[in-house]
């Protein structure tokens, strides 16, 4: 595959034979950044564990210390007093009737939030959702009696990760403009999460490797022995 010259210049910096810290690794990844935009810094994770099994998935949220740097769109699936409930937590979209507008081709949100009385409604939208990762899930927190928390949980930064079935996890921890050091807040936190999430049947090594990047650089290593 064939590379610009930004992204060569960008990868020069980077030594693919070293494990960077945490800190050194995100500050690498703002100094490798070289798109006109602020790029997300992501991170990846290799595990040992087999997804085919149902005992070794791996699945969880976090909220980052320091948000994704990225405005969140809301929508509660909610009525009565939980709409209320909503609308006071700084929900973007409520009511049931965003049902039959997402039926009708409407998806502009990002995160879906619903009530447990709700999920006869919603569950008829799993064709459309699930492919999009937008349905909601008492695992994920967006089944919930407890919008309020939901709600404020995903507005301040809360991510959701689960181990695809190559055996690595994918996800947001900030900005490009972000600092260092919220973005090693953010990273740990991240990893942290993963790691308390390890599963019962998870065997040996537990964390293969760790990988930084912002949207268009380089991947970063990042020492892993510090997680496992």
């Amino acid at each position: 595959m064939r590379v610009g010259k930004k992204f060569q210049t960008a990868a020069a910096l980077v030594d693919r034979a070293r494990r960077y810290g945490p800190q050194q690794a995100v500050a690498l990844v703002k100094e490798s950044a070289f798109a006109k935009f602020d790029e997300t810094v992501d991170v990846a994770l290799n595990l040992g564990v087999d997804p085919r099994h149902a005992d070794q998935i791996v699945r969880g949220t976090v909220v980052l210390p320091h948000g994704i740097g990225k405005a969140v769109r809301v929508l509660v699936l909610a009525q009565g007093d939980k709409a209320k409930e909503a609308e006071g937590a700084g929900a973007d979209f409520i009511g049931p009737e965003f049902v039959q507008k997402i039926k009708d081709g409407w998806l502009d949100v990002d995160v879906i939030v619903a009530t447990p009385d709700m999920m006869g409604q919603v569950g008829q939208l799993g064709r459309i959702l699930g492919p999009r990762g937008l349905m909601p899930n008492p695992k994920s927190g967006t089944v919930t009696m407890d919008v309020t928390r939901a709600v404020k949980e995903i507005k301040a930064g809360k991510v959701e990760f689960r181990v695809d079935k190559t055996g690595n996890i994918h996800g947001p921890i900030g900005k490009v403009s972000f600092t260092a050091d919220q973005l090693a807040d953010n990273l740990n936190a991240f990893v942290d999460a993963v790691v308390r999430a390890k599963p019962a049947g998870a065997k040996g090594t537990y964390v293969k490797s760790v990988t930084v990047s912002s949207t268009m650089g380089p991947g970063v290593p990042v020492d892993a022995a510090g997680y496992r």
